[in-house]
């Protein structure tokens, strides 16, 4: 089980393109990696379809996309090509063979309640985004019955790259152009320094200063 700030796993594993090593692969760079079940299921191919039209967003954000799936790589090379018939015929990222499920084991992604024809457990639709630095910064679990927004999962990964490097967090709802927050560790001496287009007070209650807001970012 991997937690939050933990270093992924530098595991090696099969996929469609060949043998990776993951650390090799994610090469300093932000990566997800999403997991999937079965090969030849409908969310999933919903989802994999829905992430490759979004290729260019990812690559716009620095991020390589790496899939899970249970079933051997030659099963997925097979299923890329149902994928392909929604993505006027495209697909541009790996999908790693796990058919003894020992990556997802390893993460924490078998879903208990779903299991394949021979009594195996599948994984659920879990979410790795991970960092330049190989720790993982956030993670998602759905079951297996329920797809993933990846309009959710972009914005994000938009969040995740700006407080990274700005002393902001971002607020409910959150997308870019929105106010973030100053967050409590900056004091309010070094506020025209770090934020000199303005930091907005809200005035509540208890009358502490800590709900401040900026789009000084």
């Amino acid at each position: 089980m991997v937690n939050l700030g933990d270093v992924m796993p530098n595991f090696k594993a099969a996929t469609n393109e060949g043998e990776i090593q993951f650390h090799d692969f994610i090469k300093g760079s932000w990566a997800i990696l999403f997991s999937h079940p079965a090969d030849f299921t409908p969310v999933c191919t919903t989802e994999l379809s829905q992430a490759q039209k979004l290729a260019p967003e990812f690559q716009k954000r620095g991020v390589k996309m790496v899939a899970l799936s249970c079933d051997d790589a030659e099963s997925h090379q097979g299923w890329i090509k149902d994928i392909k018939h929604y993505t006027s015929d495209a697909f541009s990222y790996p999908i790693i063979a796990d058919p003894k499920r020992e990556i997802a084991t390893s993460l924490g992604m078998l879903d208990p309640e779903e299991k394949d024809k021979a009594g195996m457990p599948l994984t659920c639709r879990a979410v790795f985004i991970i960092g330049p630095d190989a720790k993982l910064k956030l993670s998602f679990l759905y079951p297996a019955t329920t797809g993933r927004n990846f309009d959710e999962i972009i914005r994000v990964i938009d969040s995740l790259q700006l407080t990274a490097t700005k002393k902001v967090a971002t607020p409910v709802n959150w997308k870019p152009g929105d106010e973030a927050m100053v967050v409590p560790s900056v004091k309010s001496d070094n506020e025209k320094t770090l934020f000199p287009k303005g930091v907005r007070h809200d005035t509540v209650p208890s009358g502490k200063a800590y709900m401040r807001f900026t789009k000084d970012y």
